[in-house]
């Protein structure tokens, strides 16, 4: 036993996987601030889970998908455990991005106007389920 959960898994990748649950009730009850019009309270919800996960990708969860799983990937693939470790970090490049990019529409005036999308809602909710098909997969990858 190497972490703290009982399982063969290191304490960084243990962590990780709490803290990956945590954010994700997190964008849950944000999303329920923002149904109640709680806006700002919600944006920064969001933001900081944002924000939070990009050092998590830096630090944990791109160094073990570098370390285990890329150069092994050519001869591997059809196996399930590198299937599924893609699928999320693909997943999860997609949905940190789309989130940083959601970001900078609602809470900045960096982007032009021709950039930035109107049926607000439909893309939030994207991001969300995005984010907690992400979560899934990453529990499928930890386990």
């Amino acid at each position: 036993m190497k972490g703290f959960l009982g399982t063969w898994a290191s304490f960084s990748a243990d962590l990780n996987l709490l803290v990956q649950i945590a954010m994700g009730i997190a964008l849950v009850a944000g999303a329920f601030l923002a149904r109640v019009k709680r806006y700002a309270a919600h944006g920064a919800c969001q933001t900081v889970v944002l924000i939070l996960n990009l050092p998590m990708i830096a630090l944990v969860m791109w160094p073990s998908l570098h370390m285990r799983v890329l150069p092994k990937l050519s001869r591997h693939l059809g196996k399930r455990y590198y299937a599924i470790a893609v699928a999320h970090g693909v997943l999860g490049t997609t949905a940190e991005l789309l989130g940083l990019y959601i970001l900078l529409v609602a809470g900045t005036k960096i982007l032009p106007h021709s950039w930035r999308f109107q049926r607000w809602k439909l893309w939030m909710r994207i991001e969300l389920a995005l984010w907690w098909v992400v979560l899934l997969s990453g529990i499928g990858t930890y386990y």
